[in-house]
Order: structure tokens, then C-alpha cells, then sequence
């Protein structure tokens, strides 16, 4: 038998809302354990979180972060990441008054931006955009989110921008149309893997606070569940969307998030230089820990 720290946390929640729950286990470091162990547990936790992140610390204020859901392998996880950073910021106090941490992911090196005394957050910048040149067509991507077409909003366009995952980014009429959506899990993954896709974002400036700026929901299939309730790579893309296409207005973009009319996640995004003075979205918020302890294997 072999025990690992673990700790289960929902992030982007709020008092209102449940946030997207996330594993966490803490390493001395990532190689005390395999990949298929981290395969497994997020396979046995496949329906009480959405993926499982392992952190390991490698220097004073630096990290490796491998991701897992209970199908594969996640190179970049947003929604786990805001968890454990805001875990550890907010819970060791040797972190508590550092400004940055650094983490390593197979997306590269990602700088954390500590705000928890000030905003109760932390943020967290996204990798770099890759843009995708095939985009399939509004009648497909209607009939698999078995959507009628005109509630596609042709006022914007469609894109992939892979910012941590590869996102289909559709834009829709209204905050009902998409608060319809019901899409047939196993139809999507097909979908999503013929132009591998990781996720599909749809979004619409119709929102139910006024102090939101957007409306989305997100769906990942090819991960084993069928939405994702609230998501820092997802919104990254759509981050980086809103800069190419003149968007983004104002400081910080604020997002709510779910298939819940009033009681919705909460996502941030800001803007950032990063050292070779390109632009970079960062997404921020918070998390709640609802479980901690030991996680027992016995193979």
C-alpha cells in the first residue's frame, strides 16, 4: 500500500455556485510515481472530480504540474491549476508572501500571480495561442451540438485556438440558446476527435449579471464527461479570441460560466506582458477545499 496527500478542491466556485472540482496530490516529486498510477487514480476518481493534477515543489518558489482526466493525459489543466495554486498560496506560509511561483507543465513555463490578500485569487497566465488553420463547418458543429444552425451568431466567427487545449469557439444568439444545449456525449467525441478538438466553447455577450461581460459553457468529451463547468483554458482561447478580434474591452474580462442561468462560476481574465513583451491572458479566481487527507493504492 502507498499513501499520497490529497486534497479535493472546487475551483472558480462561489457562494452561489459549485465550481469545477479538481484532485490534487502532492509529491516530493514526480517521478516517485508512474504514469500509469496517475492514470489510474483519476480513473477511480472518474464522477467526483474532473481531472487530477500532481505537483511536485523543484526550488523555492517553483513547481512540475502533470494533469490527468480518467481518459488521458492533459498537457495543460486550468481549472486544477487555479485549485492547487490557490491551495498552496493560501494554505503554506512560506508561500503566502511570494509574489510569483513558477510552474512547469508540458504547455512550458507559466508564472503564477499571487493576489490572495488582496483579491482572494490567484492568476494564472496562460501558454502561448496556437491558432488552427481547419474549421469545421456551422451546419456540423450545429447538428453535433444538436443546436438548430441560425442559433449560431454569423456576427463572429468561428475558431480553434488551442491556449492550453485545443477550443472550438462558437459563438451563439443569446444566453437561452445556450443554456439549451444538450449534446449526446458519445456523437461529440466523435466529433471533436475527427478535428481534434479538446473542447468546444460557446459563448454569447448575453449575460445575467450585468457585471459580466460573457456568457459560456464548455464540453469535453474527449475527457469522459460532458461539460465542463468552469474553465481557465477554455476562456484563455476565448481570451486571446477577444484580442485578435478587437473584444476585449476594459481591464478584466469577466466571464460566467455553466449551464445554470443564476447560479453560475465566476472567471477572470486580464492581460500581462510576459518577458519577451508579448501579450498573454491570464485567467484568475479562487477555489474551496471540500476534502483533505490520504489517498491509498494498494498495486
Amino acid at each position: 500500500m502507498k499513501k499520497y496527500i490529497f486534497k479535493k478542491i472546487d475551483a472558480f466556485a462561489t457562494e452561489k455556485s459549485d465550481g469545477n472540482p479538481a484532485g490534487y496530490i502532492w509529491l516530493d516529486s514526480l517521478s516517485d510515481i508512474s504514469d500509469q498510477k496517475m492514470l489510474q487514480i483519476a480513473q477511480e476518481l472518474k464522477g467526483f472530480v474532473n481531472e487530477v493534477g500532481y505537483i511536485a515543489q523543484i526550488g523555492q518558489n517553483e513547481f512540475d504540474l502533470r494533469y490527468y482526466s480518467s481518459e488521458r493525459e492533459v498537457e495543460f489543466c486550468g481549472h486544477a491549476t487555479i485549485a492547487i495554486m490557490y491551495d498552496i498560496v493560501k494554505s503554506k506560509d512560506e508561500f503566502k508572501k511570494q509574489e510569483k511561483l513558477i510552474i512547469n507543465t508540458k504547455r512550458g513555463q507559466l508564472e503564477v500571480d499571487n493576489r490572495f490578500v488582496s483579491e482572494n485569487s490567484v492568476f494564472i497566465m496562460s501558454p502561448e495561442p496556437i491558432e488552427k488553420v481547419v474549421i469545421p463547418k456551422a451546419e456540423e458543429i450545429a447538428r453535433n451540438l444538436e443546436i438548430d444552425s441560425s442559433e449560431i451568431n454569423n456576427d463572429f466567427p468561428i475558431k480553434v485556438i488551442n491556449a492550453g487545449l485545443s477550443t472550438l469557439l462558437v459563438p451563439i444568439r443569446n444566453i437561452n440558446s445556450i443554456l439549451r444545449i444538450t449534446p449526446d456525449l458519445n456523437e461529440l467525441k466523435e466529433f471533436c476527435l475527427k478535428y481534434e478538438i479538446d473542447i468546444i466553447e460557446v459563448f454569447t455577450r448575453d449575460v445575467h449579471d450585468t457585471l459580466s461581460n460573457y456568457r459560456t459553457r464548455v464540453f469535453a468529451p474527449t475527457f469522459g464527461y460532458i461539460e465542463d463547468p468552469a474553465t481557465g483554458s477554455g476562456n484563455s482561447a476565448f481570451g486571446y479570441y477577444l484580442i485578435k478580434n478587437n473584444l476585449w474591452k476594459g481591464e478584466t474580462i469577466r466571464i460566467e460560466q455553466n449551464g445554470q442561468k443564476e447560479n453560475f462560476n465566476v472567471v477572470k481574465l486580464q492581460k500581462q506582458l510576459d518577458k519577451n513583451g508579448k501579450i498573454r491572458v491570464c485567467f484568475g479566481g479562487g477555489a474551496i477545499t471540500r476534502i483533505e487527507g490520504k489517498y491509498m493504492t494498494y498495486n
